[in-house]
């Protein structure tokens, strides 16, 4: 017969390591980088961030009126953003053209530019009035224009799961 300070002291053991594994699982889960999609301080997206996650950002140039999209990637260090290309229809104000920014080629009555390799730690964007600024992320499409008022700030970090509480 196992005496029954034993058997109280095992129980006690058994909820310690329970609430210790518990405790882990729940830090490790606040602490993971996550890609957050914030408008007007309300959340839109918040998913994890892996390394090397492509996601694009498409709206209609404001000046040329003509369709752009942007690909990125989340860095290696899963703290912030790499532009890889942008893909347009005409050369206008703020559209890369330069050799030495990365290789263009044309495909059909598209222009694109590739190899960009800039880098952001975070991404802030508005919506505009006929602009139809869309964020596609983990197979999800997000039609901003749709949800926000046009001039609506649009901010893209990677952050720890934990910051959307605070």
């Amino acid at each position: 017969m196992v005496p029954a300070f034993y058997l109280m002291k095992v129980k006690k053991t058994g909820l310690l390591v329970l609430a210790v594994l518990a405790l882990v699982i729940l830090s490790c889960k606040m602490l993971r980088p996550t890609f957050f999609v914030y408008a007007e301080n309300a959340r839109i997206a918040a998913v994890p961030a892996f390394v090397g996650e492509e996601f694009s950002i498409r709206f209609i140039h404001s000046v040329q009126k003509t369709p752009v999209v942007e690909n990125l990637v989340i860095n290696e260090a899963r703290n912030g953003f790499v532009l890889l290309s942008t893909k347009y229809q005409s050369f206008g104000v703020g559209l890369p053209f330069l050799e030495s920014e990365g290789s263009f080629r044309q495909e059909g009555d598209y222009f694109i530019f590739e190899d960009m390799n800039r880098r952001f730690s975070r991404l802030s964007l508005r919506t505009g009035v006929g602009t139809e600024l869309t964020v596609t992320l983990a197979g999800r499409e997000y039609r901003l224009y749709e949800q926000l008022a046009p001039g609506s700030r649009v901010d893209l970090f990677i952050a720890p799961y934990y910051q959307q509480f605070f």
